[in-house]
């Protein structure tokens, strides 16, 4: 036994399904939340319907559940880190900004790319109240994780699949009468009535009951008594846009139609428990609390400000390593197109990271990552499984040296930080694209610093 909170070896049996254990020895402390994993295999759907079998006909949807590279997988030496007490230390700045509100994080899309099992249950712990996904399946996910905290699904796209919506607790948002119907036959089914949140349409003109159908939706909510109506919602379009945008007043509008709809709800009969609009943009600046909040990028420490938010810390650093130096001569090209070519003796090292792992194409010859603590530059094309790196300027650099893409790096020659509003800054897009298009193939492993 070593000392108390020694980084020490251990060793672990990782559940890999049907009874079977995979042994992973010598697998650092920083690995103990690996069974947060759901290491289900991607031939094992989950049945809609636990109480028909898999041959019953149509409406035996099956919901498949997404697999990611685990650590105990890992050959090639790329790989996410997610700290988790970076991740409880933003959930708790989120709180104190959103006041008495409940904190719900939105942990769609894989969490933001940093493996949404293990982040539910480490914000579980931490006193998140409830989450929010996009999908079904996400949903699933985190039932199959462990995970008991409501969960809250937006997409409003079901499938057919409302029985598992039923039988697994999972809250739906509900905004067209097919919604109403399916879960009230579920209900039926299962033989329990369902709680849903109705969203409306303030001004994102993407889902939700519009304005001019309150009235006829509500209507419509009467006829099915076992869908229980108990939250309204709504989706904030320019929260994050700042006060000299030309649009700094549409928060504000939507806020006065989210009122609106509220008092013409309850009029026509649709009164309910709980109310939530505030984005992490919205909840930073204290706008449209409500009785719940929606953080999802500032989870992860990521403020979606442009003045942004000290107080907030990365949770994600992505590292990789040098695994081939080699010298070019003046007139030799890199890469996929030669869309680079040395004008002097130049030292090209290759990293095994590609745009199939998140490495963004964009980023060909405009990019940056960081060798022993020194900003060096991307050169050529980013290909799907590597790229290459110019590391003529960095002194002592040899294989295996470590590449910094994401985060940040101390070394022999300084210390540097590459956040995802700058990566993606160079990329033409935004940080949610960053941390989301981490690819399932690369393992994350879960620190405890």
């Amino acid at each position: 036994m070593g000392k108390p909170g020694e980084n020490r070896p251990v060793s672990l049996f990782l559940d890999a399904g049907r009874g079977k254990r995979e042994y992973v020895p010598q697998v650092q402390a920083l690995s103990v939340h690996m069974n947060f994993e759901s290491r289900a295999r991607e031939d094992e759907p989950s049945v809609v319907n636990p109480g028909r079998r898999r041959t019953d006909g149509p409406e035996s949807v099956r919901v498949l559940r997404p697999r990611r590279a685990a650590p105990a997988d890992a050959v090639r030496p790329t790989r996410a880190e997610v700290n988790l007490a970076a991740l409880r230390h933003n959930l708790r700045v989120i709180a104190r900004h959103a006041g008495t509100a409940k904190v719900w994080p939105v942990l769609k899309a894989d969490g933001y790319g940093h493996g949404a099992p293990a982040v539910a249950r480490t914000l579980e712990r931490a006193g998140a109240e409830g989450f929010c996904v996009a999908l079904l399946e996400e949903a699933m996910e985190l039932r199959d994780a462990g995970v008991r905290a409501p969960i809250l699904v937006m997409g409003g796209y079901y499938g057919g699949a409302y029985e598992e919506i039923v039988a697994r607790g999972v809250v739906p948002v509900v905004y067209d009468r097919s919604h109403l119907e399916g879960l009230a036959r579920a209900s039926r089914l299962v033989g329990r009535p369902v709680e849903a949140h109705l969203k409306i349409d303030t001004g994102m003109s993407r889902l939700g009951v519009r304005m001019a159908d309150l009235e006829r939706f509500a209507a419509e909510v009467q006829r099915y008594p076992e869908v229980r109506i108990v939250g309204l919602m709504t989706h904030l379009a320019c929260a994050e846009v700042e006060r000299d945008h030309a649009e700094a007043g549409f928060t504000d509008r939507q806020t006065a139609a989210f009122e609106e709809a509220t008092r013409r709800l309850e009029r026509a009969g649709v009164s309910v428990k709980v109310r939530h609009a505030a984005n992490s943009a919205a909840v930073l600046r204290g706008q449209a609390l409500f009785d719940m909040v929606r953080p999802g990028i500032a989870i992860f420490g990521v403020s979606p400000l442009a003045s942004g938010t000290p107080e907030l810390r990365p949770v994600m650093r992505v590292r990789s390593e040098i695994v081939d130096l080699r010298t070019l001569e003046p007139g030799e090209s890199v890469g996929y197109g030669a869309l680079f070519r040395a004008t002097r003796p130049t030292r090209i090292a290759t990293l095994p990271m590609g745009y199939a792992d998140g490495l963004s194409r964009e980023l060909s010859n405009r990019g940056h990552v960081l060798v022993r603590g020194k900003r060096v530059p991307i050169v050529g094309a980013v290909s799907m499984d590597m790229s290459m790196i110019d590391v003529t300027d960095v002194p002592g650099v040899s294989l295996r040296d470590e590449v910094t893409i994401l985060g940040t790096q101390e070394g022999p020659l300084g210390k540097d930080t590459l956040s995802a509003e700058e990566i993606a800054t160079r990329g033409s897009t935004i940080p949610w694209e960053i941390l989301t298009s981490i690819s399932r193939r690369v393992p994350r492993f879960y620190r405890e610093p």
